[in-house]
């Protein structure tokens, strides 16, 4: 086995380490010295070494702790958020409920927003991991591999929230998007809609609703296949303008259509918009249904029909687990479902 298969494998959460400069000076070949060199002074050691260093850095998903000197037996009571935008509202509520829960046990809160790449999450949590905060929040499941292996590695408290796995990276709270996207089908079939739409934000989260809900479509007999329910993508994160796009270009090749299901309540307001723009009657003539349950939802008109999803409890329920792991407390379920509920109004 190597040195990166049982690190991994019986990795110690806080307080027991993670990948350290050794582990990878020992898989590279090198004293601890020159491991440090080849990652700090890189012009200063021989290429070969270097190229060892680097392959054992890679293999292990180690990061440098920017934090060492002293201060590696102390906790930052610092935890970190990534989510992939700050700019629309619909992750304020889990937000506001983490930073709330983490301040009431001694801890702050700090927020980065990685955007919908692998990329650029990457690069966000090298320079959060280097930090060594008391725990992660990220947003989804889906991660590169390369970021996975660092998380593994780093012996930090990790928690994925906003999405359901039985292999979470640590510790999980959050729903089924699948499950959601089935459910509004079945609520839209009940209420005698027949002919389904989506509008839908191009993330994968968002990509996952969509493939319940037309998997639920066919199953019930409102689609032949998979290709007989009208989808239209516009760019996350989703705006109110695409929404009114959206619904043009649906109403263009789908004119028949008398539901969408909306990514966001952003791009189901847009479509509100757009259809009283049109003259279309919401709900007689086509059923809105939005995801979120934003604020403005409510005083939509027609009020907004809508995916409620508990943001408070995810927040709280991050902050607990990141707490308890934190102050070397045992996890019991590492796992917590707290589903979602759909909101019924009077756009469908």
């Amino acid at each position: 086995m190597t040195v990166e298969e049982s690190s991994t494998a019986r990795r110690p959460r806080r307080g027991g380490g993670g990948i350290t400069l050794g582990d990878v000076a020992r898989l590279a070949g090198v004293s601890p010295i020159t491991a440090s060199r080849a990652l700090n002074t890189p012009d200063h050691v021989a290429k070969e070494t270097l190229a060892k260093v680097r392959d054992a850095v890679a293999r292990t998903g180690y990061v440098p702790n920017r934090m060492a000197g002293g201060l590696a037996s102390s906790r930052s009571r610092l935890v970190a958020a990534v989510v992939p935008t700050i700019s629309g509202p619909v992750f304020m509520e889990m937000l506001e409920s983490l930073t709330a829960a983490l301040a009431d046990a001694g801890y702050q809160l700090m927020l980065g927003q990685s955007g919908y790449t692998e990329s650029r999450e990457d690069a966000l949590l090298d320079a959060i991991i280097g930090r060594r905060p008391d725990g992660i929040v990220l947003t989804g499941i889906m991660h590169s591999a390369a970021g996975r292996r660092r998380l593994l590695a780093a012996g930090i408290p990790v928690v994925e929230t906003w999405d359901l796995t039985p292999t979470p990276i640590d510790m999980l709270v959050g729903f089924s998007h699948v499950q959601a996207g089935a459910a509004v089908a079945r609520h839209l079939h009940a209420k005698g809609r027949r002919r389904l739409a989506l509008l839908s934000g191009d993330d994968e989260r968002a990509q996952r609703r969509n493939q319940g809900f037309i998997d639920e479509a066919v199953r019930l007999g409102l689609a032949r296949d998979a290709a007989d329910v009208p989808v239209r993508l516009v760019p996350a994160p989703t705006t109110l303008g695409g929404g009114r796009f959206g619904l043009a270009q649906l109403l263009d090749t789908a004119p028949a259509v008398d539901a969408v299901f909306c990514s966001s309540d952003l791009l189901a307001l847009g479509v509100l918009t757009e259809a009283t723009a049109r003259g279309i009657d919401v709900p007689k003539q086509l059923a809105v249904i939005g995801f979120g349950d934003l604020a403005f939802a409510g005083d939509a008109h027609p009020a907004l029909s809508t995916v409620r999803i508990d943001g408070t409890g995810i927040g709280r329920q991050a902050a607990q687990f990141i707490v308890d792991r934190a102050e070397g407390r045992p996890v019991a379920e590492k796992v917590v479902d707290l589903g979602f509920q759909i909101i019924e109004r009077a756009s469908g």
